[in-house]
């Protein structure tokens, strides 16, 4: 039951990253058309950047004061986080699996 629900947590990760490669790339063309200076700093290749998945994480979209720009990040950042989360949970409950042998 335990790696049941840890494969739950697998599927999260996937619908989130389904999420998230529509909305990162849509805020970066976004980015790139009408931000170039924030472009300039998360640099080329942005997609699965560090630098730039920090920038979103942290909400650095807000200081751009651009409601566009906030409605096509937020749900990014969101679903980056539902990956991330679910992902540790896949691994946390994963390994209570091999502890726990019932």
């Amino acid at each position: 039951m335990i790696l049941f629900f840890a494969l739950l947590f697998v599927a999260t990760a996937i619908a989130g990253a389904c999420a998230f490669v529509i909305f990162w790339p849509l805020s970066l063309v976004h980015i790139r058309d009408r931000h170039p200076q924030i472009g300039a700093q998360l640099g080329p290749g942005a997609f699965l950047n560090p630098t730039a998945l920090g920038w979103l994480l942290r909400r650095g979209y807000i200081a751009a004061n651009d409601r566009n720009l906030t409605g096509l990040a937020s749900p990014a950042r969101i679903s980056l986080l539902t990956i991330i989360i679910a992902l540790i949970m896949a691994g946390l409950l994963w390994a209570l699996s091999t502890v726990v042998s019932i």
